[in-house]
C-alpha cells in the first residue's frame, strides 16, 4: 500500500492527464510495449508542412483563453511540474531516420512562377499559356449562323468571367516515398483468405473469424433480481406530497444551500420556502401565460428549464413549480452563443416535444445572447419561445382560494431528460410520476438516507446522478443539500472536501475526476477530516478507468478519516437511471478483476494477470437496485441472455426506468420494451427490460461490473474495442504532458464497409513539429501493442479548439461531424490507410490471353458484332462540279482560286478581348500578303522547296498569312507559340527545341518576338548564337515572287503539327497535301462550312484541330482533351441558355496525334447520348452499363459524331485483335486525313510504324490502321444516323498514356480526381500521379492555409471508398501550381517532376503510412 501511494505521488505531479482514464499499471504496461519497439527502426517519412503553416500553428495563434466553466472531461487543474522520476523511454531510435532526412523547414528556390505558366517543370516541354479572348465568344453564340469551337479550358474561364463579370519547403520528397515504399514492404496483419473474384464484380475481402480467437465456455447466465423494495409507512404516495409535507410540517428546515465560487455560502433555501416558491410557479405558469381563454401552458405540456450550472435553487423551485402544474419539465443547457456544439439539436428536441415556453432565471435572461433590438434571437434549430423568468419578484401571488392538486404518483409523464447519442442526435427519455417516486425510494433504501442528512454535491443538478440525488431524493427524505458549482471547483478543487468537513456531510456525490482534482490540490493539508462521511457516491463508477482515482484517493485520505467501505460506485444511464450502485453497509469487500483486452475485444471474460500488458482492470459497481431484474443480453441481434462468461448489454426489468424516447415510438421499441430469449427462443419474462447502453457482465455474489459503453464501441474486423480504453493507452505515452489537459476524443467511421478508429487531441501549445510527430508515432506503436488494432487517422489540433460540452468536456459528436465535413483544421494528421485496410479486392491477377479464334466464336455466340463504325463516304455526298474541282486542289491553289473569284469576301476577323474589331483579312488581303511572304522567303531567306519554317507568332492573322507564305514558296511550316515575355526562363526552352527538333531552316515572328529571342533574358535561358536565320515580317517587301510553288506530288509534307503531349513527349506529325485537303473536305461536309458562315474559334492556333480551324475554313463545338467533361457542357449550355444558346448547339469533338479530328458533332444526325458505366467494369477493361444513379456509376458523354472519310474500329491493345460491340479497347482510326507518321530526329521508325501503320492481327488484316492511343468503345443505339442507318455512339474513355495501372486494374486519373474534387468546397483542382507502386494525389488548396490538412483525410476516404485505392501520399499546393497546357489538358508527368524535384513548394506533404 505504501509503495502504491508513493508511486502515485511521483505521477500526479505533471497532473495533465484526464483522470478517468489514469492508471499506473497501465501507464507501466503502456511504456514497456513501447520500450518492445525501441530496438525496431521502421522509417515512417514525416510529413512536410510549408514554414508559414508551422508559424501559424503556434502558441500565440491557437491558444484563446480557457472560458469554459468546468470540464466533464478535462484533466489536472494546474499543469504541475513535470518531474516524473520514470522518465521518458525514449524513441529516438525509431524515428531518427525519419528526422534526419528531411526537416520541415529547409528551404529551397522557389519554383512559382508570376505570368502565364505556373508550371513547376523547366523541363523543355513547359508550355505558357496565351491570354485567352474567351470573353467575346457570348457575343460569338448570338449569332444564328456562326460556328464556335472552344477548348474546355477555355469554356472553363469563360464560364468564371461570365458569372463573376512565404518560404519554400524542401522535403526531400523521393527519399521520404522510398522510405514509405519499404515500410508498406512489411507483412500485413491480418492474414486473409484466397477467394474468386467474379470476372464483373469487385468483391471486398470478407473478415474470417480467427479459428484461434477465445469463446464463451461458460453456461447461460440466469437473471438477477435485486433485493425486495421494503414499504416504509412513511414514505410519502408522491414527490409533490413530500414537498408539501416537509413546506408545512419543517418550513425552515434547509433543503439547499449554495455556494458563491469563494467557497461562501450565497443563499439557503429552506422547505419552506421552496414549498411556497413551487405554488407561486405553478400558478403563474397555468394563469398568467396567454389570456384565460386560450392559456400557453396546461396540463400535460412540456416546457424548457434554462438555468446556469452555478443556480441550483432556482431550477429546483422551477422543477417542483412544474410538478405541482402538472406540467412536464425539459431540464436543458444554457445556450452560450447561437452556434453551441449540439444546440441544435437540442432544438430539435424542444421542437420535436411541442415547447414553446421557455423558464429561466433573471441572472440567466439576462446573460442570453441579444438581438440589435435586445430580443433574445430564435437559436439555430430551436422553435419559437417564449422566455418566462421563475424569480418570485416577477412573479404573481396565487388568490388564497387557489391549491395546486396534489395526486398520488402514477404514469403521467413527470420531466423529460435529455440525451445525446453517439451520432450527435438528442433524444428525450420521459420518466413518469410512478417511476420517479420508485426511483427515489430505491435510491433511499439502497443509500439508507434519513431525514435532515446533509448531502454535499459536486454533480450536474440539471440531470443523472446529480438530479436524482440532489434534487429529488434529498426532498423525499427532508435532507439538506450542499450543493458546490463548478465554477467553484475550478478556482478550488479541495471545495466540496472542506464542504464534507465543514458541514460534516454524511454523503457526497462526485465523479472521478472531481476525486483526482482533489488529490492534486490536497499538499498534505491538516485540517481535512472525512470520518463523517458514511458514502462517496462516484457517478461515473461504470468507466472502467475510474478505478485509479478510487484507490488513490483512498490512498490518500485513509489517514485522514476515510473508511473503505465509503467509497460506492455506482452506475447509470439516462434510460434505466440507476442500474446498481455499491452499498455502503456491506460487508463483503469490493469485487475487482483483471481482464484480458484481447479476450474482451471478442465479448469473452478471461482473467488475467496484472503483468500482463494488455489488460482492463474493472471494480463492481455494487449489486442490483431493489425491486429491480437485471440480465445481460447479446449486443447486436435478437436480445439473447449471454454465458456467464461473455460481455454483453446490461438490461434492466423494474418500474424505476425511462418509458420512453419522447414521440419515437420505433427506436422506444427497441430499447424500453425488450423481452430477453433463452438460447432456445423463450422469453424469460412476461415484462418488458430496458437496455441501460452499459456493457459487461454480473459476477460472482451478484455484482454488477461494467466493461464500457454501447455509445464507445467501435466494432473494427469484427472485434470490439472501447473508445473509453484507447483513449486511456494514448494518454498513458510519454510525454503524457503533451496532450493539452487530457484531451483526447476517439470515435469511428465508417471507410470501405468497416469502422476505422480515428483519434483526436488537442496538443498543449509550446510543441514543436518533431514533439508532435514523435508522439503520433508513439501513440499508433501502443494502442497497436496492447489492443492488437490499427488508428485509421491520428490528428492533432491546437489547444481549445475542440468543440465542447456545456460542463467543458469534449464534444464527441460534434468533434466526429467537423472531422468527416473537414472544418476540423488539425495542425497535424498521420493516416496509416495501409496498415488498417485489409479488406481490399484482391489485386487482379490477368488471365492469360484467348486466342483470335476463340473471340471470333464468343462474339458469334453472344450475338456481338465486330465493333467498327464509319463516317459518310467522302466522294457520294461531292456530286457538283465545283466541289469536285476544289477537292482535288492543293490548299494554296484554294486560296489563290478564292483570290480570284471572291476576293472580298473577309476570311478572318480577329476580336480583342473586349469584342471590338482589332483587324480583318479578306481572300485578296491574304493571298497579297502570302506573296510578299513567300518573296522574303526566297530573297532574304534563301530557302529551297521542302525547308522547314518555324513560325513564332501570337494568335492572329500574321500567323495566317506566314502560313500561306510558306505553302507558296515551297516551305513547310511549323507553327510554335511564341515564348511568355515574363516567364522566359520557361517557355523559350520549349521554343528552341522545337526549332531544333522540327530542323528549321529559318524563324518567321514579329519585330518584337525577334527582339525579345536574342534579347539579355533570353541568353540566361538559351544560346542566343545558334538560332537558324530568323525573319521579321512586319516590314514585308513590295514585289511578287516570280512563280508560286505547286508541288509535284499530294503526298508530300505540307505542315509539320508539333505538340506536347500530356505525359511531356514532345513529337512532330508530318501532315501531307492529300491529308490536309481531305481533312478540310471531311470538316466542310460534316458541319456545312459554306461562305456565308461565321466561325468563332476561341483555340490554340499551333497544334491539332485549333490549327486546322486557325489556317482554314450554329453550333459550338468543345474539343476535348481525354472524355467530354459533362458536368462543365452542361453547366455551360444552362449558363447560356437565356441567351439563345440551344441545348444541343453544345457537343465535344475527339481527335489525337495520329488524326487530329475523328469525330466533330455535325449539323444532321441525332443528338449525342449519354450512356452510364461501372467503373469497376472499366478498371477490369469491361464496359458494363448500368442505369443512372447506379453506385460506382460514371457518364460518358458520345464524343461528336465520326467525321466522312473515317473508319474506326475497336482493338486490344495488346493482340491487336478486333473486339466486339460495347467492349472496351484501343480506338484504331483508318482515313485519308490520318497524318503521314511522325517527324523525329533520329526517325524512330518502330513508333512510327506502330502508331500511323498497324495491321489487326486477324479478321481484316490488310487494311491499314492507326493507333490513336486512346481507350474507348462502339455502341450501336436505336437512333438512326443522317443515310437512314442505325447510328453507331463512339465513347472515349481515356488515353492509355495516362491510365495508372495499380493493383493489376486500370485507372484513368480522371476518375480519381472527380472523385477528389467533390470531397470539398476548398479543393480547386486536383491531378494524380503513380509513383513506384504509390498513388500520389495533389489537390490545389482555395482558401485558408489551416484548411489544408482537413483535405488529407477526406481525400483517403474518398478514393478508398471510390476505386478501392489507398493513397500513398497526399499534396496540398496553392491554386495554379497543377500545370495546365493551353488546351485545357493537366500536364501530370510535369507535376511528378517538380514533386520529385521538390519545386511545388507544398503546403503540406502527407505521407500515409
Amino acid at each position: 500500500m505504501a509503495s502504491s501511494a508513493s508511486r502515485y505521488h511521483r505521477r500526479r505531479s505533471s497532473g495533465t492527464r484526464d483522470e478517468r482514464y489514469r492508471s499506473d499499471v497501465h501507464t507501466e504496461a503502456v511504456q514497456a510495449a513501447l520500450a518492445k519497439h525501441k530496438e525496431r527502426k521502421v522509417a515512417v517519412p514525416m510529413p512536410s508542412k510549408r514554414r508559414s503553416l508551422v508559424v501559424q500553428t503556434s502558441m500565440d495563434a491557437y491558444t484563446p483563453p480557457d472560458t469554459s466553466s468546468g470540464s466533464e472531461e478535462e484533466g489536472g487543474q494546474g499543469e504541475g511540474t513535470p518531474t516524473s522520476s520514470q522518465g521518458s523511454i525514449g524513441m529516438e531510435h525509431w524515428i531518427s531516420r525519419a528526422i534526419h532526412q528531411g526537416s520541415t523547414t529547409s528551404s529551397s528556390s522557389s519554383s512559382t512562377q508570376s505570368g502565364g505558366s505556373n508550371a513547376p517543370s523547366t523541363s523543355p516541354a513547359s508550355t505558357s499559356i496565351p491570354q485567352p479572348v474567351t470573353p467575346t465568344l457570348p457575343a460569338m453564340l448570338l449569332n444564328p449562323a456562326s460556328l464556335a469551337f472552344v477548348c474546355c479550358l477555355h469554356l472553363l474561364l469563360l464560364l468564371i468571367v461570365y458569372l463573376c463579370c512565404c518560404v519554400p519547403v524542401s522535403s526531400r520528397v523521393s527519399a521520404k516515398i522510398q522510405q514509405l515504399v519499404n515500410t508498406l514492404k512489411q507483412p500485413r496483419r491480418p492474414p486473409l483468405r484466397e477467394f474468386f473474384v467474379d470476372d464483373f464484380e469487385e468483391l471486398l475481402e470478407v473478415q474470417q473469424p480467427d479459428p484461434n480467437q477465445p469463446r464463451p465456455e461458460g453456461s447461460q447466465m440466469v437473471a438477477i433480481r435485486g433485493e425486495p423494495l421494503g414499504v416504509v409507512t412513511n414514505w410519502p404516495p408522491s414527490l409533490e406530497a413530500a414537498l408539501q409535507r416537509w413546506g408545512t410540517i419543517s418550513p425552515k428546515a434547509p433543503c439547499l444551500t449554495t455556494m458563491d465560487t469563494n467557497g461562501k455560502p450565497l443563499y439557503v433555501l429552506t422547505y419552506g420556502k421552496l414549498w411556497s416558491r413551487s405554488i407561486k410557479v405553478a400558478y403563474n405558469i397555468l394563469h398568467k401565460l396567454g389570456t384565460k381563454q386560450e392559456p400557453m401552458v396546461r396540463p400535460g405540456d412540456r416546457v424548457a428549464l434554462v438555468f446556469p450550472n452555478n443556480d441550483p435553487a432556482a431550477f429546483m423551485v422551477a422543477f417542483y413549480g412544474c410538478l405541482l402544474a402538472e406540467v412536464v419539465p425539459v431540464p436543458i443547457e444554457v445556450p452560450l452563443t447561437r452556434k453551441d456544439a449540439g444546440s441544435q439539436q437540442i432544438g430539435f428536441l424542444l421542437g420535436s416535444c411541442g415547447v414553446t415556453v421557455a423558464l429561466t432565471s433573471d441572472a440567466c435572461h439576462k446573460g442570453l445572447p441579444k438581438g440589435p433590438t435586445g430580443e433574445i434571437p430564435q437559436f439555430k434549430g430551436w422553435p419559437k419561445l417564449l422566455w418566462f423568468v421563475t424569480e418570485s419578484k416577477h412573479l404573481s401571488k396565487p388568490p388564497r382560494d387557489w391549491f395546486p392538486h396534489i395526486k398520488d404518483a402514477n404514469n403521467d409523464t413527470a420531466y423529460i431528460e435529455y440525451k445525446t447519442c453517439k451520432d450527435g442526435s438528442v433524444l428525450g427519455v420521459t420518466v413518469t410520476r410512478i417511476a420517479l417516486l420508485t426511483h427515489c425510494q430505491a435510491l433511499t433504501q439502497s443509500c439508507g438516507y434519513t431525514e435532515a442528512e446533509i448531502i454535499v454535491n459536486v454533480l450536474d443538478f440539471k440531470k443523472d446522478v446529480g438530479l436524482w440525488h440532489g434534487i429529488l431524493t434529498s426532498v423525499m427524505n427532508m435532507m439538506h443539500v450542499i450543493s458546490i458549482p463548478y465554477s467553484l471547483m475550478k478556482v478550488n478543487p479541495l471545495s466540496w472536501i472542506q464542504k464534507v468537513c465543514q458541514y460534516k456531510g454524511k454523503v457526497a456525490c462526485v465523479k472521478s475526476r472531481d476525486m483526482h482534482w482533489a488529490l492534486v490540490a490536497h499538499r498534505d493539508q491538516r485540517d481535512v477530516n472525512l470520518n463523517s462521511l458514511r458514502m462517496l457516491v462516484v457517478a461515473d463508477g461504470s468507466n472502467p478507468w475510474s478505478i485509479s482515482s478510487c484507490d488513490a484517493f483512498l490512498n490518500v485520505f485513509q489517514s485522514k478519516g476515510l473508511r473503505p467501505e465509503v467509497i460506492c460506485p455506482c452506475a447509470s444511464s439516462a434510460e434505466a437511471l440507476t442500474v446498481a450502485i455499491r452499498r455502503w453497509e456491506d460487508n463483503q469487500p469490493p469485487g475487482r478483476g483483471v481482464l484480458s483486452m484481447q479476450g474482451l475485444s471478442y465479448s469473452v471474460i478471461r482473467v488475467d494477470s496484472e503483468e500482463r500488458l494488455s489488460v482492463l482492470t474493472v471494480q463492481d459497481v455494487g449489486t442490483v437496485m431493489p425491486g429491480a431484474l437485471m440480465c445481460v443480453v447479446k449486443p447486436e441481434g435478437v436480445p439473447q441472455l449471454c454465458r456467464t462468461d461473455e460481455i454483453g448489454e446490461l438490461c434492466v426489468c423494474s418500474i424505476a426506468t425511462g418509458m420512453s424516447y419522447y414521440g419515437l415510438s420505433g427506436m422506444t421499441k427497441n430499447t424500453f420494451e425488450v423481452f430477453p430469449m433463452t438460447s432456445s427462443g423463450a422469453p424469460i419474462s412476461e415484462y418488458p427490460f430496458t437496455r441501460t447502453g452499459l456493457l459487461g457482465f454480473i459476477g460472482p455474489g451478484g455484482l454488477v461490473f461494467v466493461s464500457g459503453k454501447m455509445d464507445g464501441l467501435m466494432v473494427v474486423s469484427g472485434r470490439r474495442h472501447n473508445a473509453d480504453d484507447i483513449v486511456a493507452t494514448a494518454l498513458a505515452v510519454e510525454p503524457m504532458k503533451f496532450v493539452y489537459r487530457g484531451r483526447i476524443a476517439v470515435f469511428s467511421v465508417t471507410v470501405l464497409h468497416d469502422e476505422r478508429i480515428v483519434v483526436v487531441a488537442e496538443q498543449r501549445p509550446d510543441s514543436t513539429e518533431e514533439d508532435s510527430f514523435q508522439w503520433m508515432s508513439r501513440v499508433l506503436q501502443a494502442i497497436d501493442s496492447i489492443h492488437n488494432v490499427g488508428v485509421f487517422c491520428l490528428a492533432l489540433v491546437p489547444a481549445n479548439t475542440l468543440p465542447k460540452t456545456p460542463l467543458g468536456g469534449i464534444h464527441l459528436s460534434e468533434t466526429k461531424q467537423l472531422f468527416l465535413e473537414g472544418s476540423l483544421h488539425p495542425c497535424n494528421v498521420l493516416m496509416c490507410p495501409h496498415t488498417c485496410v485489409t479488406n481490399l479486392p484482391k489485386p487482379r491477377q490477368k488471365q492469360p490471353e484467348i486466342g483470335p479464334a476463340s473471340v471470333m466464336v464468343g462474339n458469334l455466340v453472344s450475338g456481338k458484332r465486330i465493333a467498327q463504325a464509319s463516317g459518310r463516304d467522302l466522294g457520294q455526298i461531292e456530286d457538283n462540279d465545283q466541289a469536285r474541282k476544289v477537292c482535288f486542289l492543293f490548299l494554296s491553289e484554294v486560296l489563290q482560286w478564292r483570290a480570284q473569284t471572291t476576293p472580298d469576301h473577309v476570311l478572318f476577323t480577329l476580336l480583342s478581348s473586349r469584342g471590338t474589331v482589332l483587324s480583318s483579312l479578306t481572300c485578296l488581303q491574304l493571298h497579297k500578303r502570302a506573296e510578299k511572304i513567300a518573296a522574303m522567303l526566297m530573297e532574304r531567306g534563301h530557302l529551297q522547296d521542302g525547308d522547314h519554317v518555324a513560325l513564332v507568332y501570337p494568335p492572329g492573322i500574321d500567323l495566317v498569312a506566314a502560313f500561306y507564305g510558306c505553302l507558296y514558296a515551297g516551305c513547310v511550316p511549323i507553327t510554335v507559340r511564341p515564348p511568355h515575355p515574363q516567364n522566359i526562363a520557361t517557355t523559350l526552352p520549349t521554343v528552341k527545341m522545337i526549332v531544333e527538333v522540327s530542323r528549321s531552316a529559318c524563324v518567321m515572328t514579329s519585330q518584337v518576338i525577334s527582339k525579345l529571342l536574342k534579347s539579355k533574358e533570353a541568353s540566361a535561358a538559351v544560346d542566343v548564337r545558334s538560332w537558324p536565320l530568323v525573319l521579321d515580317t512586319d516590314d514585308l517587301p513590295k514585289k511578287k515572287p516570280p512563280q508560286l510553288y505547286k508541288p509535284s506530288n499530294p503526298d508530300t509534307l505540307a505542315y509539320l503539327d508539333f505538340s506536347v503531349s500530356t505525359t511531356g513527349m514532345l513529337a512532330g506529325v508530318k501532315m501531307s497535301h492529300t491529308a490536309t485537303s481531305a481533312f478540310c473536305r471531311s470538316i466542310k461536309l460534316q458541319c456545312e462550312l459554306y461562305p456565308s458562315r461565321e466561325v468563332a474559334i476561341c483555340l490554340d492556333p499551333y497544334c491539332g484541330l485549333g490549327f486546322v480551324l486557325w489556317c482554314l475554313c450554329r453550333t459550338c463545338v468543345v474539343v476535348a482533351e481525354e472524355r467530354p467533361r459533362i458536368a462543365l457542357t452542361q453547366s455551360f449550355s444552362k449558363l447560356f441558355k437565356d441567351l439563345g444558346l440551344h441545348p444541343r448547339a453544345v457537343s465535344t469533338s475527339f481527335g489525337c496525334r495520329v488524326n487530329l479530328a475523328i469525330c466533330l458533332q455535325g449539323t444532321s444526325g441525332p443528338d449525342p447520348t449519354t450512356v452510364y458505366v461501372d467503373m469497376r467494369a472499366l478498371r477490369h477493361d469491361r464496359v458494363r452499363l448500368v442505369e443512372r444513379g447506379s453506385p460506382h456509376s460514371l457518364p460518358l458523354m458520345e464524343s461528336g459524331k465520326i467525321l466522312p472519310g473515317v473508319r474506326i474500329i475497336i482493338a486490344n491493345p495488346e493482340t491487336k485483335g478486333p473486339l466486339g460491340d460495347s467492349h472496351l479497347g484501343e480506338i484504331w482510326v483508318h482515313c485519308t486525313h490520318n497524318g503521314s507518321g511522325y517527324f523525329t530526329v533520329y526517325g524512330d521508325e518502330a513508333l512510327q510504324s506502330d502508331h500511323f501503320n498497324s495491321h489487326l492481327s486477324f479478321g481484316d488484316t490488310q487494311t491499314v490502321w492507326a493507333r490513336t492511343g486512346y481507350l474507348g468503345f462502339l455502341r450501336r443505339t436505336e437512333l438512326t444516323d443522317a443515310s437512314g442507318e442505325r447510328h453507331d455512339a463512339l465513347y472515349v474513355v481515356g488515353a492509355l498514356d495516362e491510365a495508372m495501372e495499380l493493383r493489376g486494374m486500370r485507372y484513368h486519373p480522371i476518375d480519381i480526381e472527380t472523385s477528389v474534387i467533390r470531397t470539398h468546397k476548398s479543393i480547386m483542382e486536383c491531378a494524380v500521379f503513380p509513383w513506384t507502386n504509390l498513388l500520389v494525389v495533389v489537390v490545389e488548396l482555395e482558401g485558408s492555409e489551416q484548411e489544408a490538412l482537413d483535405l488529407v483525410p477526406l481525400v483517403t476516404n474518398a478514393v478508398l471508398e471510390e476505386h478501392y485505392l489507398i493513397v500513398g501520399v497526399v499534396v496540398v499546393v496553392d491554386i495554379g501550381v497543377i500545370p495546365i497546357n493551353s488546351r485545357g489538358e493537366k500536364q501530370r508527368m510535369h507535376l511528378r517532376d517538380g514533386f520529385l524535384a521538390d519545386q511545388l513548394d507544398p503546403i503540406y506533404v502527407a505521407y500515409n503510412m
